[in-house]
């Protein structure tokens, strides 16, 4: 039991590991510069990617309050590698920043809480860790303390979350109310269709639109995103999004498996409003983040078509996308991350003639928003291939020509940002900016995921192989 307690809960160790050296660090000695700290917190988070690869195995604990199997670890696996990521990213940002500790004391805190949320059988395990999770993001999204657009994130940020936390406790004590368990494993054959957890369901299906952004739940979401060092946006916008993607993929093809058609016909109405809305607001958007930020909206869209898909191959597709979501996001984040911490510009228009001083710069985020819109022979388009697919699953190709139809609408506003980078003239273009190792390094590792995750069938096929479905 005890061997099995430490190999089963491996990567939230891991995680608790590298919170103590911090913690340690912070509190006992003031001789670390932050360099040092930097360079330490990148080589603890790459060991704990390279580690969630080996030594896994399926198990439960305390009584399936925690759960974990080779699928579990693969999603926890995507959010150590882009939280690795972005902690490279950071070090333009953080190098002088004195509070850079609390930034990856609060940062790692919110990944544990992932990794609970994801291993959860049971629906008070789950709400905990959803707490643990976004608590500290408020925190985070409040980090720039003499900008009072980040205050006003924080804020809006906090008050959205705990009105979505409670339409979520609210969903749950009603499930628990009439099926008597709060068990995963268990309530799909207590559910009986009563109006009581029809209702619930609802509100469970309300608190998750918040949470990933889901329209008509994403008001918060552009004004969060703009607010928020760009950072911490990229974290918002990948690694907090996939987290609850992943876990309402599970909560729907197994505790709600006896009401597919009801969440099929929802999930139909909701994905073709995100991906409408999304792109719309998309097109009329001059700063970066909140361009970003509506761009993810509509990529929330196309993923809930793949889970329309109700298959294991719906499931893959799903967590295959985030993946190659995770790369062309966050390489289009680090460029941006580096212009705003260097140069101190955000908008779309002072990217004009980018391509002339910072060519490097300029071929990633090209790439990365390539990628976004689906175009090969990116892997983007090899992700929004295999969610069509699973969506064309059901027969329902009304859905898909609307998602067809909104990848072409997409095209516009990605290349008006291509458009500025390397065609459009400005006389006073951004200088040439000099790239630390730690940002480099996590472009590559960007800018390879992309090339190279489309390409390499084994990835999908691993996916496939371990995915869940009807």
């Amino acid at each position: 039991m005890g061997i099995d307690f430490l190999i089963l809960m491996k990567q939230e160790w891991a995680i608790i590991t590298i919170l103590f050296i911090l913690l340690f660090i912070k509190v006992g000695s003031k001789n670390w510069t932050n360099e040092n700290i930097l360079t330490l917190v990148n080589i603890l988070m790459l060991l704990n990617v390279i580690a969630g690869f080996f030594g896994n195995k399926d198990g439960i604990l305390f009584n399936e309050m925690f759960k974990t199997n080779h699928l579990i670890v693969t999603e926890k696996n995507i959010l150590s590698l882009g939280t690795f990521i972005i902690a490279l990213q950071s070090s333009s940002w953080l190098k002088n920043n004195k509070h850079i500790l609390e930034f990856y004391i609060l940062l790692l805190s919110t990944l544990l809480g992932m990794f609970f949320m994801i291993s959860a059988g049971n629906l008070l395990m789950f709400f905990l860790g959803l707490e643990l999770s976004s608590i500290p993001l408020g925190a985070l999204a409040n980090f720039d303390l003499e900008k009072r657009k980040s205050s006003e994130a924080a804020f809006k940020f906090i008050i959205s979350s705990a009105f979505s936390s409670g339409l979520l406790l609210f969903g749950i004590s009603l499930i628990y109310g009439t099926t008597g368990t709060l068990t995963l494993s268990a309530l799909a054959e207590r559910l009986d269709g009563s109006p009581l957890q029809i209702f619930a369901f609802i509100l469970l299906i309300s608190g998750f639109g918040f949470k990933i952004s889901a329209v008509p739940f994403h008001l918060w979401t552009a004004d969060v995103y703009e607010g928020s060092p760009v950072t911490v946006t990229s974290y918002f916008s990948v690694i907090s999004k996939s987290s609850v993607l992943f876990v309402f993929l599970t909560v729907l093809y197994t505790v709600f498996k006896p009401y597919a058609v009801t969440w099929y016909n929802i999930l139909f109405i909701l994905s073709v409003l995100t991906m409408i809305i999304g792109n719309l607001f998309a097109i009329r958007q001059n700063n970066l983040k909140r361009f970003l930020a509506f761009s993810s909206v509509a990529q929330v869209g196309f993923i809930l078509i793949g889970i329309t898909g109700a298959t294991q191959a719906g499931s893959a597709s799903v967590v295959y996308f985030v993946l190659i979501y995770t790369f062309s996001n966050l390489g289009a984040f680090g460029v941006i991350s580096l212009v705003s911490a260097l140069a101190g510009k955000e908008n779309i228009q002072d990217y004009k003639a980018f391509y002339k001083n910072n060519p490097m710069l300029s071929w990633v985020l090209a790439i990365s928003l390539f990628s976004l819109a689906g175009i090969p022979p990116t892997a983007g388009f090899f992700g929004k291939f295999f969610l069509l697919m699973a969506g064309a699953g059901q027969g329902n190709y009304l859905l898909i020509t609307i998602a067809a139809l909104n990848m072409v609408v997409s095209l516009y506003y990605y290349l008006k940002v291509v458009k500025a980078i390397f065609m459009d003239s400005n006389e006073n273009p951004i200088k040439k900016l000099t790239i630390p190792v730690s940002p480099k390094l996590a472009l590559f590792i960007c800018t390879t995921g992309i090339v190279l995750t489309g390409l390499i069938s084994y990835v999908y096929k691993y996916i496939f192989s371990v995915s869940i479905g009807f």
